[in-house]
């Protein structure tokens, strides 16, 4: 018990136990039959005379809230009161439960302080409002070509005319070679990871992820009753060998990783890296997750990162690739796409299915005319001309206000807190 009554309340203490108790009762806090403290442990603990609690449970008792019993404790009562009958759940223990756990206290935090119009929110990584792309997608939504069969449930797997103008597009911009019956449709990067890890993997599997990684994936894995092993990273990206390591140890199942701008170091893996754990993947027969958000956004006096992992394999066997248009285009799209083999697609959609019925129909019309008229490129550029000038001035900003503290030293264009 935490909870004391005010002695500086001009309500009489009995009153305040007695609102207490009822409050608890009706929240389903206490459950019925739950037995109390006795009269004199009460007492004892709150610091009053043993009158006072006879008083107080004496009210709750005439009220319907609690039996007691000579020789026996007191009881929240197991019978019906109030002026409409009725059993309170207790939504404490329910809040509490189910296989998807609450947030983390911080992220919860994250959340809460992000609305506020003054702070710009790192956590997400994601696009400023004036960098979206407004114009030619209210452009495209008057235009835009709305059937019957628009407004009726859509194949789990996506849009087909969005999946086949899809592949085209990862083969054009990313030399992804991958086909239609390839390609799930997804409500954002977010839900393409929790499908992987719900039909995929099974509570108790060990996983392998980048150290650190995205705070807000972290949860889906914990939810999914995995186990997280930490696979060590340097400025090049994460080190392969540390994977045999980990297998040995703890028998990975799966690796997930951000090998392009990774989310929140930054680092690229590099393609020496990429080749490395491919092979080594293969050779212990381990998936990969590529989660590839970012790999679009090369800035002005940056190297073009290497290849994905995913158009390095040999066959379409390895590598299950996440990506999304919501880092690049808008993040209202809600739209994201996983890349893997046939069987992987057809065991997600199902899966799909039962959760959402598919995605929206009108948003995959929408995504599909922006890449059809190839909006998508022409926008990239923009994003990241502008990004290039806001990283420059932000380097300056902090170069000049922070570095006569030595709070950060300079290389090159890079700065790094020591």
């Amino acid at each position: 018990m935490q909870w004391r009554p005010d002695t500086a309340n001009d309500d009489p203490i009995f009153r305040q136990i007695i609102r207490y108790y009822e409050d608890l009762i009706i929240q389903g806090a206490l459950l019925p039959g739950t037995s109390l403290p006795s009269e004199r442990e009460l007492a004892l603990y709150y610091g009053v005379n043993r009158s006072t609690i006879s008083a107080a449970y004496g009210e709750l008792r005439a009220s319907g809230f609690v039996n007691s019993v000579q020789g026996s404790s007191t009881r929240v009562s197991e019978d019906l009161w109030g002026v409409i009958p009725r059993r309170i759940p207790n939504w404490e223990q329910y809040t509490n439960g189910g296989s998807f756990l609450p947030s983390l206290p911080i992220i919860r935090r994250i959340r809460e302080v992000s609305h506020d119009p003054q702070l710009i929110n790192f956590a997400k990584g994601e696009l400023a409002a004036d960098l979206i792309p407004k114009v030619e997608l209210n452009q495209l939504l008057t235009n835009c070509p709305l059937s019957g069969a628009a407004f009726q449930y859509e194949d789990p797997r996506g849009d087909l005319d969005l999946r086949t103008e899809l592949a085209a597009h990862l083969w054009r911009t990313q030399a992804i070679h991958t086909t239609a019956n390839e390609l799930l449709i997804t409500s954002g990067a977010q839900q393409a990871m929790l499908l992987i890890t719900q039909c995929l993997l099974s509570p108790g599997d060990a996983v392998a992820l980048e150290y650190p990684s995205y705070l807000y994936s972290r949860a889906l894995f914990t939810s999914a009753g995995l186990r997280l092993y930490k696979l060590p990273m340097d400025e090049h990206g994460l080190l392969p060998d540390e994977l045999i390591n980990l297998y040995q140890k703890h028998k990975i199942r799966m690796v997930f990783t951000n090998p392009t701008y990774q989310n929140p170091t930054g680092a690229t893996l590099s393609d020496e890296r990429r080749k490395q754990l491919l092979q080594i993947c293969s050779d212990l027969r381990i998936p990969i997750v590529e989660d590839d958000p970012y790999s679009s956004l090369t800035l002005g006096g940056a190297e073009k990162p290497p290849k994905s992992l995913i158009s390095m394999q040999h066959g379409n066997d390895r590598v299950i690739y996440i990506g999304t248009l919501s880092k690049t285009a808008a993040p209202g799209f809600r739209l994201g796409w996983i890349v893997a083999p046939k069987t992987i697609i057809d065991r997600l959609a199902d899966a799909k299915e039962q959760m959402d019925f598919g995605m929206g129909t009108i948003s995959q019309q929408l995504a599909k005319l922006y890449l059809h008229f190839r909006h998508w490129e022409n926008h990239l550029k923009k994003v990241n001309a502008s990004l290039t000038l806001r990283r420059d001035q932000m380097l300056s900003s902090l170069e000049q206000h922070l570095r006569s503290s030595n709070v950060v030293k300079t290389s090159g264009r890079l700065l790094y807190m020591v």
